[in-house]
């Protein structure tokens, strides 16, 4: 099943008098969507209460939830005890979106730590098969842990990077960001030639089933000589990428990725206009 939903609470959700987390997902409901992405981007910090409100509101109206671990993981950091804590938040991640009824945490590889791009990720990837051996000794197996694409020239995660991060272990699955991709190559992830380039790259690389069902974050994002600067909205016309030729794609291959809308405070409205694009495309 396709699944679209946003990263964090919108604007309008406020705005609409909601004052709790676990009232989002009845809020997504309203909107069609399935999914929804909790943010731990500075440092996972979720209560019991919360886990079992947000867990329960979510299985009642069939919201598929995942977890941002947090923003300061540094997966080939020249410092080991940064190395080990990043397995220390990766871990405390997987537990949380355990407590949360989910299976998927997005993971930022973080930056080259003074290394060629070929070191970085190998110690990334050496990195990450301590976190994963960390998930199966704590009981965590079913979580999947998922590197993400980054938007920054000078950060580790080029698509290439995040492929061979995957290649640790036959759970982990790639967060592809849309947006940025585009941003790091200055416009070069936007066209339906594009796209299906980097389809076809998954399913080459992962296999048609494991490639179905990736991860994603899907926004448009401003750009400079070094990659993103910051996110927009769906209304921007000028850096994109346009969502319509990417749900064209995925639904005529019939794959049931799941789409991570972090629009600039319209994440909620941009995620179902992508759903309602994908509909239109016969995505079922």
């Amino acid at each position: 099943m396709t699944r679209f939903g946003p990263a964090g609470n919108c604007d309008a959700f406020a705005a609409a008098g909601y004052k709790s987390t676990a009232q989002m997902p009845a809020f997504l409901a309203g909107y069609g969507l399935t999914a929804y992405e909790y943010q731990c981007g500075r440092g996972v910090r979720l209560s019991d209460a919360t886990a079992i409100a947000l867990r329960t509101a979510a299985q009642q109206h069939d919201i598929q939830l995942s977890l941002h671990a947090p923003y300061f993981i540094s997966l080939a950091s020249d410092d080991p005890q940064k190395r080990d804590n990043s397995i220390n938040y990766i871990l405390e991640s997987a537990e949380a979106v355990s407590r949360l009824g989910g299976d998927r945490i997005v993971v930022h590889p973080g930056g080259l730590g003074g290394l060629s791009r070929e070191e970085a990720t190998a110690l990334a990837c050496e990195t990450l098969t301590r976190a994963q051996r960390a998930l199966d000794e704590s009981g965590l197996s079913a979580v999947r842990i998922c590197p993400e694409t980054m938007g920054k020239i000078g950060q580790l995660g080029t698509l290439d990077e995040v492929l061979q991060m995957c290649r640790v272990d036959e759970r982990f699955l790639p967060t592809v960001d849309f947006g940025h991709l585009n941003s790091r190559t200055h416009g070069e992830m936007s066209t339906i030639a594009q796209f299906n380039a980097l389809l076809d790259r998954l399913e080459n690389e992962l296999g048609t089933e494991r490639a179905a069902q990736f991860h994603s974050h899907f926004s448009k994002i401003e750009y400079t000589a070094g990659g993103e600067k910051k996110h927009l909205t769906f209304e921007d016309t000028v850096f994109g990428p346009e969502p319509a030729p990417l749900m064209q794609l995925i639904a005529d291959r019939g794959w049931s990725p799941t789409f991570i809308c972090e629009s600039a405070g319209t994440q909620t409205a941009d995620a179902a206009a992508m759903m309602a694009l994908w509909q239109a495309a016969g995505g079922k």
